[in-house]
This record gives structure tokens, C-alpha cells and sequence, in this order.
């Protein structure tokens, strides 16, 4: 008989993702129902198995969004394209989803460069840093601005709503579910600012497109335009910033890793895809039965919650060789670490581009790499987040 743990509590989670569970619910029982009345439900299904969360992430109206993505939701209070299902969230993603094609993305990869060499840059010569606050949150935080239309004098706040949306599980960030409200607040505060700024002056940007674009002949109302710049802003730099902090973590943890890299640097884009399956920035997303069905064996009923493990289906033994071996030269790597389906990560093109720049810089210019103090991770039952990395390094030539 399993004896699993409320997957839910985010103490779980204290210095990662508890693989040594998951890989007991694959074996055991890869679809498995917790049963316990948390937040108001029933329970919920604890889904481990690679195939199975496609299966369920390729069929959004039998398992739909729309009552919430993760386990506490009832369903938002604002409108989001990730609470969506067809074809809502088909036709509120084509309003974003031109920004961020391959060709428009990899066209700002020379942008990206200049956005990296600055910021390390403003550290290289002191030898040290904290990895998370002084480099792995700025490339994505400055990108994020430059595509919302925020001045770079701004990303600092978007920083901060970023940390007590997320971090509202933490004391460090707020510790509290108003305190993440509040900076939700603020932050569509701001967004309602910028829309009265765009409406009247409109630029060749992407908020400028959203405002003027419609959705079944309407532009979007101003709470639809403030959820859209949030979802924006928390997508486009908190989990990037995870990725790139895990990367380097991962590599000061497998030095001969480090070394292949700086011996051959063409690795790194299959680097970046084994720190996106090894570390994957997002524990789960849900989704919810909107009918009885079977799956896998189960008898799933109508208003069940499901959450679907990205980090247990990257690590299945079934589709992954040495599931559990940090590989950075590892072929035919299809993790979920984005998602798949309905709601694959708009964002894919640009995390991948954001830490291919960022490591090829840092595998060239910081030498020595060490951790200089204890690592403070992120108390979250979503994120897989690191809050502090103090490093130390010598500069290139140094």
C-alpha cells in the first residue's frame, strides 16, 4: 500500500523537486488519487508518467483549464490565456503569439549579447556576486521590459510583483495570499497606465498590437489587457531566471560538465535542454475532468483534479536512458519542461534563446567557479526556484 505525502505542501519542495517519491508513484502507480479535502476539493490525482501527462495535455476539452492551474484555484478572478480552453485561449494567444516566433525571437539574439555583456560586465571584476539577483534574473527582466514597453528604470519593480506573486508560499517575498494580491494590483496599476499611454500613442511594439488588436471583433477590455501584461511579466522572467540559476548550479555540481563546455561550446544549446529536463523551472500545472472518463487503468470523475509532475515525466525510465544522469551531450531529449499541447509555453523560443546567450558568456568569461555561501531556494510548491547563489569566479585573463 503507497503512503504518499500531500504532494501540495510546499515544505516538500524545501531543496528541490522530491524525485525519490515520484520515482515510487511511476513504479507503483503513475496515476495516483490523494484523497483529502485541501482547499475546499476532494483530492486530487497525482500524475507522474511521461505518457500520460500527454495524453492528458493533448486533450483540452476533456481536461480542461478553465477552473484553475494549480491546486488551490476555483478559477481566476482575472482573465488569464493559461485558465483558458478552446477556443478562447486559441484566439487570445493569436494576439500575442506573432512576438514570438522563431524568426522574430532569434532576430534579437545580437540584443540579447550586448544585454549580457553589461551585466556581467557590472560583476566580472569584483570576482564575486549573487548569481540569481546580479545576473540570471537581469537578461530575462530586461527582455521582458523591452516587449511589454516598460522603461528599463521599471524592471526592478516588475522584479518585485514577480517575487510576491510567486513567492506568496515564502517569507523572504510576503509569505501571504494578500500580499500576492496586492502585487497584482500594483501591477495592473501600472499596465493601466501603460494602456492609456499606448491608446493614445501607439508604437510598434507588441502591447500596442494587443491594444489594438481585437478578439471576435472587440479589443480587449482593460482587465484583459492587465492580465495579459501580468501573465507576461511572470512567465517572461521568473521562470527563465530559475532556469539559468539551476543551469549554473548544475554545472558547478558536474565540473567535468563545465569542462566539455569550455572545451566545446557547441554543446551548450543540448546543455540548455538537459538543464530544462534535469531542473524543469515549473513543478505542475492542472488541469480538470470535465467528464467521467477512463485513463490508465482509472476511473477519473467529472470535476477531478489533475496535476500533472513536468520534473516525474523527465526523469520516466521509460522514454529517458539514465533518467537520472546529468548529460549534457544527451540526443533525442523530448522533455515537457514547456509544456506540450494545448498550452505549450508561448515563451519557448525565447528561454532558449535568453540561456544559450547567457552560458556561452559565463562558460567564457567566469573561470573558477565556487559557491561562496549556502544556496536559499525558493519555499514553493509550483516553482522550482532559486532566490540567492552567492558565487565567486575569476575573470577571464585574470
Amino acid at each position: 500500500m503507497l503512503s504518499i505525502p500531500d504532494v501540495s505542501n510546499p515544505d516538500l519542495y524545501a531543496t528541490g523537486f522530491p524525485h525519490e517519491i515520484f520515482r515510487e508513484l511511476r513504479r507503483e502507480a503513475p496515476l495516483y488519487w490523494h484523497e483529502g479535502d485541501y482547499q475546499g476539493g476532494r483530492g486530487y490525482w497525482i500524475v507522474s508518467g511521461y505518457e500520460t501527462i500527454k495524453a492528458i495535455s493533448r486533450q483540452p476539452m476533456r481536461f480542461g483549464s478553465a477552473l484553475g492551474t494549480s491546486v488551490e484555484d476555483h478559477g481566476h478572478q482575472f482573465v488569464s490565456m493559461i485558465a483558458m480552453d478552446p477556443p478562447d485561449h486559441r484566439r487570445y494567444r493569436s494576439l500575442v503569439s506573432s512576438g514570438f516566433t522563431p524568426q522574430q525571437i532569434y532576430a534579437q539574439e545580437p540584443h540579447h549579447r550586448e544585454i549580457v555583456k553589461s551585466i556581467l560586465d557590472a560583476v566580472i571584476d569584483r570576482g564575486h556576486c549573487d548569481f540569481v539577483v546580479d545576473v540570471a534574473a537581469e537578461l530575462p527582466l530586461r527582455v521582458i521590459a523591452e516587449l511589454l514597453g516598460v522603461p528599463e528604470s521599471a524592471c526592478h519593480d516588475i522584479f518585485d510583483w514577480s517575487n510576491r506573486m510567486i513567492g506568496n508560499q515564502d517569507p523572504e517575498y510576503g509569505a501571504s495570499l494578500e500580499d500576492a494580491a496586492g502585487a497584482a494590483q500594483e501591477m495592473f496599476v501600472y499596465a493601466n497606465g501603460l494602456a492609456e499611454e499606448l491608446l493614445a500613442n501607439p508604437r510598434d511594439d507588441l502591447m500596442s498590437a494587443m491594444l489594438h488588436g481585437e478578439v471576435d471583433g472587440s479589443r480587449l477590455s482593460t482587465l484583459e489587457f492587465d492580465s495579459f501584461f501580468l501573465l507576461l511579466a511572470l512567465a517572461g522572467n521568473e521562470t527563465t531566471r530559475n532556469l539559468i540559476s539551476h543551469g549554473l548550479l548544475l554545472l558547478v555540481e558536474h565540473p567535468e560538465a563545465l569542462a566539455r563546455l569550455r572545451e566545446d561550446p557547441s554543446l551548450v544549446p543540448s546543455a540548455v535542454e538537459e538543464m530544462l529536463r534535469f531542473k524543469s523551472p515549473v513543478y505542475y500545472m492542472r488541469r480538470t475532468a470535465s467528464e467521467d472518463t477512463e485513463l490508465a487503468g482509472q476511473q477519473i470523475r467529472k470535476g477531478d483534479k489533475l496535476l500533472l509532475y513536468y520534473p516525474s515525466a523527465n526523469r520516466d525510465e521509460d522514454v529517458f536512458e539514465q533518467p537520472d544522469v546529468f548529460d549534457i551531450g544527451r540526443r533525442n531529449n523530448h522533455h515537457l519542461a514547456f509544456g506540450i499541447g494545448e498550452h505549450f509555453c508561448l515563451g519557448t523560443h525565447l528561454a532558449r534563446l535568453e540561456t544559450r546567450v547567457m552560458f556561452e558568456a559565463v562558460i567564457e568569461r567566469m573561470h573558477d567557479i565556487e559557491l561562496a555561501g549556502p544556496i536559499s531556494y525558493l519555499r514553493s510548491n509550483l516553482i522550482d526556484g532559486v532566490k540567492h547563489i552567492p558565487l565567486k569566479f575569476t575573470a577571464e585573463g585574470a
